[in-house]
């Protein structure tokens, strides 16, 4: 997982141990042909747990079971149309990974390696759906996880803001994905990926989309990239 490279000692001993926990856990289901892999079972936690690292791993009350595809699976049933904001559609489309509401995380292997090798796309199919079980831990997905009271005025406040204004379509040129405008569920999942893996693009073109997502997950990727970057430069 590159973002490995970002930590420090004291937050990589401290994700070492969010994954072993996960994978005692958690249960693994393989379909499709795709055979049963520690390295993939690896990756799927440590990207997951990278979420939560800043958080109580009571955030992933939600998840009991993780199924793997080998690739981008079509399934059956309602959800957010991405063609229409705000519109849910019943029609068999491929996806790369679904959360389900008490029950389990689809993810397409194919995709969440992809993922988890080039964190400069934004896009994190893993960090997606777990997202989504963080934002289900109070039993709804409704893009406002549980959250101290005294955050969730502010995040209200920006994040309302943030998505209406994807939303409107005024900005030809929106930071996030405009998937994140179908509704607040995947408002939350989208700017959790772009937070992890373009942070310091975030942080210059969303600071206060940055500053909630920050105060909220209780890590700071930004200033974490920024330092790696300069021991890499010897500065």
């Amino acid at each position: 997982m590159t973002h490995w490279r970002w930590l420090d000692d004291a937050e990589r001993s401290r994700l070492e141990r969010l994954i072993k926990g996960f994978l005692f856990d958690k249960r693994f289901e393989w379909s499709n042909g795709l055979e049963r892999s520690i390295e993939i079972e690896t990756i799927v936690a440590a990207s997951a747990c990278l979420l939560i690292l800043g958080l109580d791993k009571a955030y992933f009350r939600d998840v009991n079971s993780i199924i793997m595809y080998p690739s981008s699976v079509v399934i059956k049933g309602r959800r957010g149309s991405p063609e229409a904001q705000g519109l849910e559609t019943t029609a068999l489309v491929p996806i790369l990974g679904e959360a389900a509401l008490h029950g389990p995380v689809i993810l397409a292997w194919d995709s969440a390696k992809k993922s988890a090798t080039s964190p400069d796309t934004g896009h994190n199919v893993i960090y997606h759906e777990f997202a989504h079980k963080i934002d289900m831990a109070d039993g709804v997905s409704d893009g406002a996880p549980p959250m101290h009271q005294e955050e969730r005025a502010r995040w209200v406040e920006v994040c309302t803001r943030e998505y209406e204004l994807l939303r409107s379509g005024e900005n030809r040129h929106p930071f996030l994905d405009p998937y994140a405008a179908v509704n607040a569920s995947e408002f939350f999942a989208v700017a959790t990926e772009f937070f992890f893996d373009k942070p310091v693009e975030m942080a210059h073109h969303k600071p206060d989309l940055y500053g909630v997502l920050e105060e909220f997950y209780r890590q700071d990727p930004a200033s974490r990239e920024l330092a790696y970057q300069h021991r890499g430069r010897g500065i």
